[in-house]
């Protein structure tokens, strides 16, 4: 499993993955709402909803359903945000306010960046802004390399 590093001022997860998919089918799966409640979940926390506007200035949000995990209180998570940039099929970034987060009202982002390589896509996934919330950067520091070894396996797998 991919490992997440903080970075040297303790703002941000960074996970990354290679994926033996185009950098297209990535993209896809990260901004199609019907896939990303496909992949974008897990039995200790199972995706309730995912909506996702993929333009700029476009919303999206997401809510679990109840989870075997609680953070700062929380067992069902909800996030939403609004996309900052997007440059397909290299990047995408939004804002991501989660209501686990000790301040759910602070803005932290989120950074997805696709890098085409010989067999398929790197991919980099970034969260910034968490140095106020210690709670939360360790839960993301152990979500993030999840996240991505499921958006692995589904744009790897045969589509259907």
């Amino acid at each position: 499993m991919p490992k997440a590093v903080i970075t040297s001022d303790s703002d941000a997860i960074v996970a990354e993955i290679d994926i033996a998919a185009p950098p297209s089918r990535v993209f896809e799966a990260l901004t199609d709402p019907e896939q990303l409640a496909r992949w974008f979940t897990s039995e200790t926390c199972p995706a309730k909803s995912w909506q996702m506007d993929a333009r700029l200035g476009g919303s999206y949000s997401y809510a679990s359903g109840p989870s075997s995990l609680v953070v700062n209180g929380v067992s069902e998570f909800k996030c939403h945000g609004e996309i900052t940039r997007i440059a397909p099929p290299q990047l995408l970034e939004y804002t991501w306010f989660g209501n686990w987060h000790l301040n759910p009202g602070e803005k932290t982002v989120v950074r997805w960046e696709l890098t085409p390589t010989a067999s398929g896509t790197h991919v980099r996934v970034t969260h910034s802004g968490l140095a106020l919330d210690p709670e939360a950067h360790k839960d993301y520091g152990g979500g993030w390399p999840g996240v991505v070894e499921k958006l692995k396996e589904f744009t790897e797998a045969p589509q259907s």
